[in-house]
């Protein structure tokens, strides 16, 4: 098969992300990106199978539609139900899903040969049909998913036999296995991607059904889902794959801290997440837990609503930004488990820009900056945040920091699911929120964050546009030479650094508290539980 130039240049792309995949470490822990508590199973006994695994989490999920939501909450349980095409191994590279084998057939085609014999919780075959339906029903306008963004690009999938599907794009695009691997590619049943067609010309809202009864290939099934209290999987025992060691896994809801770790102690659940960076000490120095830490790939930060006075103007935003010390807040919310943040990209993301300028903490330059944007005296206006521990303290130590310059900030905490809404709607003026990066690649960690077509649900909750930020992460997306794409994405981020769209504040570590009653449990950069390997320990 002959390749052209731009192919080649494809090729490099995609090796020289999968090299920066398998390099990424968003936390301060260990730096290759693994777990650094690896030895947490060593001394455990062997394995049985069986048994009801509870983890207690702090939010519900909004969907368990993969094309109806776009945070952590949802993807968690969003993963154990439906598979993508392909998927990541422990070290980050692209492997093996529901696709066996993938090859470019040129510059803006790749054909995928899907696995045999492989069905849907409720009997339906999966083929290349399936995955037609489900890439043309996350592309669907009338769908109006919030994770649109990632396959915007593909412009047509074309069965070619039962098990071979060719997926085309309007433009060389080489995070594109990168972005299948997300599990808003995750392959619904067709049965049930035509019931919610069904709903939706009858009034309902997409996904009224699939997030109601979600219908995957997954090695758990869907049972139930008791909206702010918990949701339960079961075991597929008729999974294609090698099969779950536990009968069952249920998602409790439990918001307050305190709550889940006693839970952990006395055995009611056997994950608790998250646990608290003050807490770490005494949970490892427990005979009941140790607390799994991993580097994370994700962003904390506060946002700004770009579109509502005073922060439509960027030299409010720089101030705001010049008065939030990082470093207090490294060390006295996260006690040190993270990195500080120079800008959106955390280290070892394609594209992170390592010679990128943060704005440094300056009350007086700040002071300055306010007076010339005619607010000397300040202003009263809120910071939102949800039901999370750590944004909320950042929040009051932030109130606090600008009420040196006369600005004062209610604080409104939210339940996470009416947070999510109304900042999408943007209601809000201040809010902090994260975003995790779970395809390591620059288009993630900016596009839907600042393009100024995915404002609200998708990603842009600050309402950010900038015409120059939209055209240099249109030509990131369309840039085939890795070299180039770089050089695009440092521009970016000088961009933001500059109109301070949100203040970047730290790449945070993942710290959840795993029983000694079970061994097997990891969770990725993106924050996802891998519970597949799973067993309670006699």
């Amino acid at each position: 098969m002959k390749r052209n130039g731009n192919l080649k240049w494809l090729f490099m792309l995609v090796l020289a992300f999968s090299m920066l995949l398998a390099a990424c470490a968003g936390g301060g822990g260990d730096s290759s990106g693994n777990d650094t508590n690896s030895d947490l199973d060593s001394d455990k006994g062997e394995g049985v199978e069986g048994g009801d695994l509870v983890l207690a989490v702090l939010s519900d999920a909004s969907s368990l539609d993969p094309a109806g939501s776009n945070d952590v909450p949802s993807s968690v349980v969003q993963a154990n139900i439906y598979e993508t095409l392909v998927k990541r191994d422990d070290e980050n590279k692209v492997i093996p899903g529901l696709a066996e084998s993938w090859e470019p057939i040129d510059d803006t085609t790749y054909e995928f040969k899907l696995r045999e014999g492989v069905k849907f919780h409720d009997g339906e075959p999966f083929n290349a049909e399936a995955v037609k339906a489900n890439l043309d029903r996350i592309r669907d306008a009338k769908v109006g998913s919030p994770r649109f963004f990632l396959y915007e690009m593909i412009t047509d999938v074309v069965v070619q036999d039962e098990y071979t599907v060719q997926i085309k794009t309007e433009y060389p695009f080489a995070p594109l296995l990168a972005h299948l691997s997300h599990n808003g590619g995750g392959m619904v049943s067709p049965k049930s991607i035509a019931a919610d067609y069904d709903a939706m010309n009858s009034g309902k809202d997409a996904g009224s059904v699939i997030s109601t009864a979600p219908v995957g290939t997954g090695y758990f099934k869907f049972d139930s889902w008791q909206p702010g209290d918990n949701i339960k999987l079961v075991k597929n025992d008729d999974y294609w794959g090698d099969k779950v060691h536990v009968d069952s896994v249920t998602f409790k809801v439990i918001p307050e801290s305190p709550v889940r770790n006693a839970d952990l102690e006395t055995g009611h659940v056997h994950i608790a997440d998250p646990i608290q960076p003050n807490e770490v000490v005494g949970i490892n120095n427990s005979d009941f837990a140790k607390v799994n830490q991993k580097a994370s790939s994700s962003l904390a930060y506060l946002g700004f609503n770009t579109e509502k006075e005073p922060f439509n103007d960027p030299k409010v935003r720089q101030a705001i930004s010049m008065l939030v010390n990082k470093e207090d807040i490294s060390e006295g919310v996260y006690d040190g488990f993270g990195v500080l943040a120079k800008g959106p990209l955390a280290p070892g993301i394609f594209g992170y820009n390592e010679d990128a300028k943060p704005v440094d903490y300056n009350v007086e330059e700040a002071k300055k900056l306010l007076e010339e944007a005619g607010y000397a005296d300040g202003f009263k206006s809120s910071i939102w945040t949800n039901d999370n521990p750590q944004r909320q303290q950042i929040a009051v130590l932030i109130q606090e920091e600008l009420k040196k310059v006369n600005i004062e900030v209610d604080i409104n905490v939210m339940e996470f699911g009416a947070y999510l809404e109304k900042t999408a709607n943007g209601e809000h003026d201040m809010f902090i929120l994260g975003w995790s990066n779970p395809t390591g690649d620059a288009d993630y960690g900016m596009y839907a964050l600042f393009h100024s077509a995915q404002k609200g649900s998708p990603g842009n909750r600050s309402f950010y546009e900038n015409k120059e930020v939209d055209k240099l992460l249109d030509e990131g997306r369309r840039e085939s030479n890795p070299e180039k794409r770089i050089e695009i994405y440092n521009k970016v981020q000088e961009h933001l650094i500059e109109d301070a769209p949100m203040v970047y504040l730290i790449h945070t570590e993942y710290l959840t508290g795993v029983s000694n009653k079970i061994k097997g449990f990891s969770i990725d950069t993106s924050g996802i539980y891998q519970l597949q390997d799973v067993q309670f320990v006699e």
